[in-house]
């Protein structure tokens, strides 16, 4: 029969980690000995204390359920509490946290609360793809903002047009930084939160890799700075934090009006996260400090060996203060990203992601994740030596 996608539907570009997973499945379906630097997927368990908190919160028949759309109330306050104790920053549970199921909901469907048809969004470039995907679906354009290393990875908001901005409702921010592992300074949210408040911008600030940190960096909060709650809301995930990639369980803390638009869209979406998942969650967020503290040594040791060994090769590469990837240039006499990862997998059965599929500013550009064991980094570091 003659079905047709919708035309939102054909403006998306392939999405990036399919097609990564395609070619993972392929190679490993001919049996070779796969080293996974792509997807950036924690490859330790998640903590048996919040495991056993889901066994217990599960056998609960008052669990079992349709969940709130808004969350439990008894997470709100956990999450409130949590934000105080790490960003010194006030929530109210009731009207600025939104439980989600994963980060990744909330950020695809905050265009659909507030983009009109043709409203522009601001967009970093490269960057997580529902930024571009979830504008595109609610009918919006995405409005690139490249991000270049001699700008430290940072949007330079001077160079947008005062046409651009008349249209546009939203401004995507994300650091520290998903692909390129960047950092910004307080002075930068300032910015972003002054900017916001002259154009009557939405902020939009993911800070899903916040506490993913070495070298004694400690991460801001947008919501921290003078205007962050006037002008925005912050999405964090446990996936990350505490190894949940799986279970699905985030959360949108801010702005009291950017809050209820985005839960309107979701009671329309979907339901609430589970309860028994939403018991667990604040068991995460009770160990977190402990299960980090882990968790970072093991990733600095990670990137310890994927840096200096790279650099052994003829890299030049600084080793990054947050996140676990590493954003490397592609050596000399490469020029296509995507031609480059088709290599390393071909040659030594590595999968990496091509800088490109973040956008077109990400050409040039490789990223390695360190969600494997510091020997398999080492091993990877060896296979490299065949095209380096």
């Amino acid at each position: 029969m003659g079905f047709e996608f919708s035309d939102r539907l054909n403006k998306l570009p392939p999405y990036l980690f399919v097609e990564i997973d395609k070619a993972k499945r392929k190679a490993r379906a001919e049996g070779r000995d796969i080293i996974d630097l792509g997807i950036g997927d924690p490859d330790e368990p998640t903590p048996k204390e919040i495991i056993e908190s889901l066994y217990k919160a599960a056998q609960d028949s008052k669990n079992h359920h349709y969940p709130l759309d808004q969350g439990s109330s008894v997470f709100r306050e956990r999450i409130a509490k949590w934000y105080k104790e790490r960003f010194r920053v006030n929530l109210d549970p009731e009207k600025e946290i939104l439980p989600l199921i994963g980060s990744k909901e909330g950020i695809s469907h905050l265009p659909l609360a507030f983009i009109n048809q043709g409203d522009v969004s601001l967009v970093p470039d490269p960057c997580y793809p529902p930024y571009k995907g979830g504008t595109i679906l609610a009918g919006g354009v995405p409005y690139i903002m490249p991000l270049l290393e001699e700008n430290n990875f940072l949007p330079d908001l001077t160079k947008i047009k005062p046409q651009t901005l008349k249209k546009a409702k939203i401004i995507y921010i994300n650091y520290p930084n998903n692909p390129t592992s960047s950092i910004c300074e307080k002075g930068f949210f300032e910015e972003i939160a002054i900017f916001a408040k002259k154009y009557n911008l939405i902020v939009a600030s993911d800070a899903a890799y916040s506490e993913v940190a070495f070298d004694g960096y400690k991460p801001a909060s947008f919501l921290k700075v003078e205007g962050g709650k006037e002008t925005g809301v912050e999405f964090h995930s446990l996936s990350k934090t505490c190894n949940m990639t799986g279970w699905r369980i985030g959360f949108a803390c801010g702005n009291e009006k950017i809050i209820s638009g985005i839960a309107k869209v979701k009671s329309n979406i979907d339901s609430g996260v589970f309860n028994a998942i939403q018991m667990a969650g604040i068991t995460a967020l009770d160990i977190a400090d402990k299960h980090l503290e882990k968790m970072n040594k093991v990733y600095q040791e990670r990137r310890d060996a994927l840096v200096d060994g790279l650099n052994k090769l003829g890299w030049v590469i600084k080793k990054p203060k947050a996140t676990f990837y590493v954003w490397a240039r592609l050596p000399k006499n490469h020029k296509s990203s995507i031609e480059f990862a088709k290599l390393v997998l071909d040659k030594t059965d590595i999968i990496i992601t091509p800088g490109v599929g973040f956008g077109e500013s990400g050409e040039g550009y490789v990223r390695f994740a360190l969600t494997v064991s510091k020997e398999r980094m080492l091993e990877a570091v060896e296979r490299l030596k065949k095209i380096i």
